[in-house]
């Protein structure tokens, strides 16, 4: 080829490519603005607009949440109506949650601890106070779920979920229900329990049967309960706290101890699944958002608590993850817009804690010094598992 065919092979080329681009062809073009109207999700849900609107500069969050528990179109709603990208680690217990943020370096902005770390983790400046004036949606919470010890004035957390650990029973497939914590060391239950994976309230279970404080800090009675536990464990088939309803849904397991909402979905599954409150009283616990100290999209961060809590967003947890709701604007929309989940919801004795439960059960504490107590007593006990 010579240099003339050459030169106008070149000049067909450079205006080939510009035709292309002109066309939309090729990845470096301009991205386009989101169209305006509704923002719809991947399963069709139409997005509510922010009840409460954010300015937000961030263009994306990080999140370090518990296992199956938020509603898919929760998350694409938010980035669809905010254009911000939502990373999301998970964990399986409070504890793995903590080792990893108090080891630096994490980059999340919101964690969802459980009431007795909050305490150890403010102590060790790990949070940082929240902006009420940044948080409307404050206002959605009622008044029961809020100024808990763990967190006088809700100055690090609001509320997320609360709950129970209570017995789970098929009662098709185990002919003497427990009634009591103390009935699980029965020999007729060994190799055909799930329990959690959770330390305190399986230790604190434990201590239950003993007649001592579920928050005890004396040495003696931990080590009563360290040698108590040790007889459970190898009659325990296996703990999960990620989804320990598929064990029983599946029949691998028959009975054991699991949180509100697992027993609950296994029941919906299963009728003949049942929730017993044990006679030494329930574990109480509730979950909440907290906001990490140095926290890099803290208006994103506030962006999204205000979206996902408003009361038309945050009824989708009756459907996707039911335990107790402290949303009383969740509860108040879905009581008008979702009838039946909401009566489901009010009428099951498993999310709507009897009041009789709730006086008779034990919420976990932070033991502050006695906490490696604690600690070792689950490696040693738990360790051959």
């Amino acid at each position: 080829m010579n240099k003339n065919n050459l030169f106008k092979l070149l000049v067909l080329l450079v205006i080939a490519s510009m035709a292309l681009a002109a066309c939309g062809g090729g990845g470096s073009a301009a991205t386009e603005p989101p169209a305006e109207g509704p923002k719809v999700t991947s399963t069709g849900y139409t997005c509510p607009e922010p009840e409460f609107p954010m300015e937000v500069t961030s263009t994306e969050i990080n999140i370090f949440v518990w296992t199956e528990y938020i509603p898919v179109e929760m998350i694409e709603c938010f980035e669809l109506v905010y254009g911000i990208k939502v990373n999301r680690d998970e964990y399986s217990s409070n504890e793995e949650m903590y080792a990893k943020v108090s080891a630096g370096g994490s980059n999340y902005d919101l964690v969802q601890p459980t009431d007795y770390i909050i305490a150890l983790m403010a102590r060790q400046d790990l949070l940082q106070e929240l902006d009420h004036a940044k948080l409307p949606v404050l206002k959605n919470f009622d008044a029961n779920y809020l100024n808990f010890e763990f967190d006088p004035g809700n100055k690090y957390t609001i509320p997320y979920q609360a709950g129970t650990d209570a017995i789970v029973v098929n009662t098709d497939a185990v002919e003497n229900v427990p009634a009591s914590w103390e009935d699980m060391w029965k020999p007729e239950y060994a190799g055909k329990m799930v329990f959690l994976d959770d330390s305190r309230a399986v230790i604190g279970l434990t201590l239950l049967t003993l007649g001592y404080d579920v928050n005890t800090t004396d040495p003696a009675q931990l080590e009563a309960a360290k040698a108590k536990l040790a007889e459970l464990v190898p009659n325990i088939k296996l703990f999960d706290s990620d989804s320990p309803k598929t064990a029983l849904i599946a029949g691998d397991v028959d009975l054991g101890m699991t949180w509100t909402a697992e027993a609950l979905l296994a029941q919906q599954e299963n009728p003949a699944i049942q929730y017993i409150y044990p006679t030494e009283g329930a574990i109480l616990w509730q979950d909440n958002w907290a906001m990490l100290k140095g926290a890099p999209h803290a208006d994103a961060a506030y962006a999204w608590l205000n979206y996902t809590m408003q009361g038309n967003i945050f009824w989708m947890m009756l459907r996707d993850f039911p335990y107790t709701n402290p949303n009383q604007a969740a509860l108040d929309y879905a009581m008008a817009n979702q009838k039946e989940l909401y009566d489901a919801y009010m009428a099951s004795p498993i999310t709507n804690t009897p009041a009789d439960a709730i006086k008779n059960g034990h919420r976990i504490a932070d033991v502050g010094e006695a906490t490696p107590l604690y600690d070792d007593i689950w490696v040693e006990v738990k360790g051959g598992q």
